[in-house]
């Protein structure tokens, strides 16, 4: 089992003059919630996710040797976003070259001309810090296979997934596998608190499953989820949480291995609603739910009393909802949807996604 002490960069690199990265990553939704951090981006409970496939940021950084008369102490970079210039997403990459510089030192000799896209709205309730976080580690690990051509794949997409967790918890899980865990539990096997795990044994019914995502709110999220982790700190409920979380886990793994549909959607739904309810009794407390937040649940739930449809909802930090099915009832939910969520969505629009399989090389 790797840990953290095995990502340090330690070999006796040779400097080359530059070269050239692409990757794409997925956003992810959680299905079990991680919700509360301790130092060094550590998860104070477990979590699990799906991948997603097409909601996801594509990034490609240039890396560029830096010449004799600049400072070689620093980080040297631009960034580009959706084709311009974007200083606003500077600090946190900053703080995220920082927190990876013991594990990647070389970085400092390059100036990284860093352009990125995201194939969904940010700051809604998507996790575009995950998906986002998560390009950015991929490319730094292809330019480190560069300096290192003997790093085997598994070390490779691990130490992707231990630098992604640095500059967003969430982003360890957008790295590689269908359904990913990640934080220290009994019953997943290699799970851990430095990198995301995927699980791989997994009913078919879960491998194809959907998320049609509907926008209600596309706006920038109210409280940002570094906020909202904090205020797991001093919670009057944040221990037994973290109880329930591992609890959940464990149910949640042979639901997932035995394809129980019926649990699977007890089990997401007072996930996601456990979620919302932590933020409505911390202090300062937020609802971030919207009143066409509340319809849409409550019109699923009629759905599926009525029709014994295995659909129902997961949630986010935010408004939006996460409608998720099987692929084989794709026809007919998405008629529901059109039918009688639309209505509930900012410009009657949503995404519809499924399960991908991680971050791609694009070159």
């Amino acid at each position: 089992m790797l840990v953290e002490k095995d990502f340090v960069y330690n070999h006796n690199f040779e400097l080359i003059d530059g070269g050239i990265s692409e990757w794409s990553a997925p956003s992810n939704i959680a299905l079990v919630k991680y919700w509360g951090k301790k130092d060094h981006q550590i998860p104070a409970n477990p979590s699990i996710s799906f991948t997603l496939k097409n909601c996801k940021t594509t990034t490609k950084i240039e890396f560029k040797k830096k010449g004799s008369n600049t400072n070689k102490e620093g980080f040297s970079f631009d960034f580009i976003f959706d084709g311009k210039t974007n200083d606003a997403f500077k600090p946190k990459i900053q703080k995220f070259l920082e927190r990876i510089n013991v594990y990647c030192p070389y970085l400092t000799n390059y100036h990284l001309m860093i352009s990125s896209s995201n194939t969904f709205p940010h700051s809604s309730g998507i996790a575009s810090s995950a998906s986002g976080m998560a390009a950015l580690a991929m490319n730094v690990m292809d330019f480190e296979r560069l300096l290192n051509p003997e790093m085997s794949d598994d070390f490779f997409y691990k130490k992707a997934s231990f630098l992604a967790r640095l500059g967003s918890g969430s982003a360890c899980r957008s790295v590689n596998g269908s359904i990913v865990a990640w934080g220290k539990q009994k019953d997943f096997t290699e799970s851990n608190d430095w990198f995301g795990v995927e699980v791989k044994q997994i009913a078919p019914v879960f491998l194809t499953f959907q998320d049609t995502i509907l926008l209600v709110d596309k706006g920038e999220k109210k409280v940002s989820s570094t906020v909202g982790h904090n205020l797991m700190i001093n919670h009057p409920f944040s221990e037994q949480r973290f109880i329930q979380a591992h609890e959940t886990m464990s149910k949640l793994k042979s639901v997932l291995e035995q394809g129980l549909l019926e649990k699977f959607i007890t089990i997401v739904e007072r996930e996601a609603l456990t979620l919302h309810a932590m933020m409505m009794t911390s202090l300062p407390y937020f609802v971030l739910m919207k009143p066409n937040t509340l319809h849409i649940i409550n019109k699923i739930w009629e759905f599926r009393a009525k029709t014994n449809i295995s659909v129902c909802f997961t949630l986010d930090a935010g408004a939006n909802v996460h409608v998720l099915y099987p692929e084989n009832v794709k026809e007919i939910v998405l008629q529901f949807i059109n039918s009688e969520l639309v209505g509930y969505c900012q410009n009657d629009q949503y995404i519809c996604d499924e399960i991908g399989h991680g971050a791609q090389k694009i070159i």
